[in-house]
């Protein structure tokens, strides 16, 4: 089993740590050099965690748990106009990102007013694209209630609500988890309580990805996602010049590779593991809702009988 770990320390020799992890048979998912600091967010065997943790403090850095890690999360605002207040949406969704998740803003067509709200289908499935969906709504109890009522129908994946009032998860119909303090803030969360609560929520969605986590572990992918981004970045060049921020967004059960599908699909269908099989023999190839972008989900062990 992988353990998702941010390692923040010196620049100087971090290469050291990054050749240990790949040694050890985990995987480098991101790197980030500001000036002197380098942040690096990796998954790390779990038998072999004491070592990499013997070799942050040689290095004087600080090694820390990161479960949101390799993960995509969609933010979504009932819509973007001002009346639901963007500022809350981007602070959450930024926060996030800095736990390591790459997250996606949504801003839905129809999901103004509790007894007209409604999904439509083209967001639902663009929704269910992504590990978790954070729902960020108002202040009133009676609303929260309400549009978790309808506005999550036809959603599989775990739905995380942030709200005003202090609710418990089971008066949340539909909810996976309940986040309250939040509701329309009308400025930028910085305050000290403001920064408590952004810290909860991001304690409440870590608690549900390692869920996730241990479901996965149940049946496994047949290839782990992080192999995936490998051997794309290895075999597809364009990836490598691509603008995109995260050109390869990992995801707890794949990736999404941000090519276009007509032109790509049938090369990374193609891509040949040293194990000998395809990728289209351990994982799925789709269109993604998502412009014309690449969804990669890997079959689980159950339908191919191995794990690469």
């Amino acid at each position: 089993m992988l353990e998702p770990m941010m390692y923040i320390g010196g620049a100087y020799k971090h290469s050291q740590l990054i050749e240990l992890v790949e040694d050890l048979g985990g995987y480098i998912l991101q790197k980030n050099i500001m000036q002197s600091e380098v942040v690096i967010l990796m998954l790390i065997p779990i038998n072999d965690l004491n070592i990499v943790e013997a070799k942050s403090k040689e290095l004087l850095g600080k090694l820390t748990r990161a479960p949101l890690s390799g993960s995509e999360i969609a933010t979504i605002a009932p819509t973007l106009a001002y009346h639901h207040l963007p500022h809350l949406d981007c602070d959450v969704a930024e926060f996030l990102r800095k736990q390591g998740a790459k997250t996606n803003m949504l801003g839905l067509a129809r999901g103004v007013g509790k007894r007209i709200c409604e999904l439509s289908a083209y967001e639902r499935d663009l929704i269910n694209e992504h590990d978790i969906a954070v729902f960020i709504l108002g202040n009133y109890k009676h609303c929260v209630i309400e549009k978790s009522r309808k506005l999550y129908e036809g959603i599989e994946i775990p739905i995380v609500v942030t709200g005003a009032p202090e609710l418990k998860t089971e008066e949340v119909p539909n909810a996976t988890a309940y986040v309250g303090s939040f509701g329309r803030i009308l400025h930028h969360m910085r305050h000290a309580e403001e920064l408590k609560t952004l810290d909860r929520l991001s304690e409440v969605i870590g608690k549900v990805l390692d869920d996730v986590r241990m479901e996965l572990a149940k049946d496994p992918p047949s290839v782990a996602p992080p192999r995936i981004k490998k051997e794309i970045e290895e075999q597809i060049p364009e990836i490598v010049d691509n603008l995109h921020p995260l050109p390869i967004t990992l995801q707890m059960n794949g990736v999404r590779v941000k090519l276009p599908y007509k032109e790509y699909h049938e090369q990374i269908e193609n891509i040949k593991f040293v194990e000998g099989v395809t990728m289209k023999e351990v994982a799925r190839i789709l269109p993604s809702k998502m412009r014309d972008f690449i969804l990669i989900k890997a079959l689980p062990k159950s339908e191919t009988g191995f794990v690469i």
